[in-house]
Order: C-alpha cells, then structure tokens, then sequence
C-alpha cells in the first residue's frame, strides 16, 4: 500500500511530525504542516546556440499555526525532527494563550486532473537541445528578414505533503512544461518582435512534437511582421473590443484580484461589501475553476488539502462569491474554496486564484466587431498595473488594430488600455460565444509570491476605455 507521507518518511517520522504539529497548533484555529520536494528546469537557445542550462532542486518544510486573524509560520530546507521543533515554537507564538476551536478538515483529493510523470522521462537532454536548434532554423528559413531567435524549454515537478493536525495526509504531484518562441524580423531598419508559446501539466513530449512547435513559431512570426507594419496607436476614449483567451488576463489582474478573500475581509478592495449586488452588466458570469484537466492553474488539492472547485464569482452580474482560502473562510463565515495556495514551502498560504474565465454569450464575435464602428481590436497583451483598492489598471498591446466602420484596418503599436475594473465591467456590451482558454504561459504575483495560473474569455466589446498612444 503506498505511503502518502512519501518520500519525507525517511526524512522525519511521520508519528513525530504529528505529536509536533498537534503540539504546536495545540488551541489554534487551523494549521497544518506543508512538505514540498521541487525540481525544474530551464534550456534557452538564443542567436544560433545555448544560452542557459539551469537546474534547479529544493526541498522543505513549512510549519503553521492560525488563531483568529494570527498566523504563526516557520519553514526550513532541513527535514529533521530538530529543525521542526524549532519552527513549531515559532509557529506557536500566534496561538498564545489558546482558546481556539479548530476548524473542520478539508475534504481532500477530488479527481485526479493530471498525471504525476516527471515531464522529461524519456526525452533525454540531447533530444530537448535538438528541437530548440531545430526551432531556431525553422524559423529563419521561413522568412529571410528573421534576424534573431530565442526558444526555452521549461520544466517542472513539484511534490507536496499535506499533514494535518487530526492526522488526515493530503500528497499532490504537479508536473508543469512550457515552450516559448520569440522572433524578431528587420525590415528597413526597423526591428519589431513576435513571441507565442504554451503549456500545462504534462510531459514535454507534446511541446516538442514538431506540429506543435512549428505551429508556434508560425504564430510568432505572424506577430511579429504585423508589428512591423504597425503605425502608432491614437490616443482617447474608444470603444475596444478584446479577442478571446489570452486577453482574459485583463480580467485576471483588473478584476480577479480584487475578488481574492483576504482583500474583501480587510475592505481593501474596490468590490468589499458588493456581495449580492450588481456589479457587472447582464450576461457577464465569471468563475474560477481549479478542476480543469491539464490546465496550468488547476490542481489535484489545494496547498491546504481543499479540493478545487468551479467557483462562481459573478453570475449573470451578480457578485455572488470570493475566492477563499481556509483562514479568510472561517475569519468571513464562509467556505473555503479551495484557493489556498502559496509558492512553495517557504510562504504561508494565501488566497489566490486558479483558472479564471468569463463564460460564453450568444454573440457572434464577428458580429461584435463588425459593429464597431471606431476603436481598437486588442488580441494581444503584454504587461499591466493594477492597483487593487480602486481597480485602476493600465495595459500594454502585444497585437491591436485601429477599427473604422467594422474593419480592422491597419495595426497598432505602444497602445494601453486604460480604466479601472469595475467601471469595465459595467461597460461590456457584447459576448461572444467564443470562449478560449489561454495557452498555458501564465504566473501571477502576489506579495511577492508567484504560482501558475490559467485565464480565459470570449470575444468583448466594452465601451468607452481610455487608449493610451502616441499618433499625433
């Protein structure tokens, strides 16, 4: 019978680690004691030949106690009994006197969502160099004014413990590869670049399949030289329509955030004391959803042990839900959500979100930008700010094109979009009935922590953004 306490049974006992667990979180509200076992991998090819090939391997514990709004939180890449001793009476300083209740148990595993091989068994290191020099020279074969190339293999396998103080053992292992693609093309002296890429929790078998990759670099490509025909973007207040997918990640940043627990319990977000109140025009549902299968922002359990759920935020409108976490749950009154989740042993766990999307509506999406009759097509982002208390964001256009009478004319460059979320969202008056995941590329930052995440969207027309350019 398999051990869920392996491979850290030969590191510590796991009867100690529970008598010190229930010692430290002994009149505390919750806690638990996280265990990880991480490896990754990063090969970049850069201008005809490897530039990097790092390897990196760690392994820890993080100990904590909650009680009421404290926690008290130790980590140590030592797995000995001397070290846990140690972060338990760290841990221990939030529970002070006791008098907690401790809060019901997570539910555990729901369905496995992905597999648990390590994502390079059986493609050895040659084999992996090979397809990124083989990338490079497809590229510029395609097009003599490719003058430069960059290609990266990443890959990962991250393996979790979960030991409670009731005893209950949660264990998860979480694969993760990605393959991006950059191009730059010259024409006239003037250089504009193109990137594409994907991934998930799977093998790298599938991102080396030349299909796959000869596909991505095509999509670079393409970006690239419509960005090189691009003319500055104007500047004012339009009417934007955003392209399915990966434009989600305006959705994300301006409006996925401020629906995070702990922002809402400390009133810090632009939607605190909204719960059953309109906050978006008719038709918007937004959902976080840890369970779809492969995706980069679900997961088997959360890094509480909680199952992940489909978790509706907004309905039809409506704000009907945040994302929790186990302490924010019981601190609001609510239930855990299964969005606890943290970088890694050294960080406590947060709310934060999975795979955030908005669902589909009956709109053709060419019908949405055939009524456009002046404004912008943003199909592609780059980077953005977002200031959570207010929801003001400001974002970057990988790809966009000037719209006039339903046409999209000539690309874009240097366009921002400029508003704030709940303005936003108010504003969306067309959705398509295109929803498109994102490819697998995505992280997202909080406090200084990073975990994967995966967005998506149909086809959105929303009024009256401000767009930030520099055509005269």
């Amino acid at each position: 019978m398999h051990d869920p306490f392996d491979p850290f049974s030969r590191l510590i006992d796991p009867d100690r680690a529970l008598s010190v667990l229930r010692d430290a979180t002994a009149g505390a509200d919750d806690g638990e004691l996280f265990l990880e076992r991480a490896r990754s991998e990063v090969l970049a090819f850069d201008d005809g030949r490897l530039r990097n090939a790092s390897y990196d391997a760690a392994q820890g514990f993080g100990l904590r106690a909650v009680r009421g709004a404290a926690t008290g939180y130790a980590h140590s890449t030592r797995i000995t009994a001397d070290a846990l001793d140690d972060a338990a009476a760290m841990a221990r300083l939030a529970v002070g006197c006791g008098g907690g209740v401790m809060a019901p148990p997570p539910a555990g595993p729901g369905p496995q969502l992905y597999g648990d091989g390590d994502p390079v068994e059986g493609i050895d290191m040659a084999r992996r160099i090979a397809t990124l020099r083989e990338i490079d020279a497809h590229a510029r074969a395609l097009d003599p004014r490719v003058v430069q190339v960059s290609a990266s293999l990443a890959s990962s396998l991250q393996e979790v413990v979960i030991l409670r103080p009731e005893g209950d053992v949660f264990a998860d292992v979480r694969p993760m590869a990605r393959l991006n693609v950059s191009v730059i093309v010259e024409s006239n002296a003037r250089r504009e670049t193109g990137t594409a890429g994907g991934g998930g929790r799977f093998g790298l078998s599938a991102l080396i399949d030349p299909g796959h990759w000869q596909a991505l670099v095509a999509e670079a490509l393409r970006i690239a030289l419509v960005n090189l025909r691009s003319v500055p973007a104007p500047a004012g207040v339009m009417d934007v329509v955003l392209g399915p997918g990966w434009p989600g990640i305006l959705l994300h940043e301006a409006v996925g955030h401020g629906l995070e627990g702990d922002f809402n319990r400390k009133k810090a977000s632009a939607f605190s004391g909204l719960m059953g109140q309109r906050i978006a025009a008719p038709g918007v549902t937004v959902v976080d959803d840890g369970t779809l299968p492969d995706r980069r922002g679900s997961l088997n359990v959360d890094d509480e042990g909680t199952p992940p759920a489909r978790n509706v935020l907004i309905q039809d409108g409506i704000l009907v839900g945040y994302m929790q976490d186990r302490q924010n749950a019981r601190l609001m009154g609510v239930a855990p959500t299964g969005n606890g989740r943290r970088e890694s042993f050294a960080h406590a766990p947060m709310p934060r979100m999975t795979n955030t999307l908005m669902e589909p509506g009956a709109d053709d999406p060419q019908a949405i930008l055939s009524g456009l009759r002046d404004g912008i097509h943003a199909v592609g982002f780059g980077g953005g700010q977002v200031d959570i208390t207010n929801g003001k964001f400001v974002f970057s256009c990988t790809e966009a094109y000037r719209v006039r009478n339903g046409q999209a004319e000539e690309p874009i460059r240097g366009a921002t979009l400029i508003g704030d979320g709940a303005t936003a969202l108010q504003r969306i008056g067309a959705i398509g009935n295109d929803l498109h995941l994102d490819p697998g590329i995505g992280n997202c930052g909080k406090q200084g922590q990073w975990v994967p995440v995966g967005v998506g969207q149909p086809t959105l027309l929303i009024g009256g953004l401000t767009v930030g350019g520099s055509a005269a």
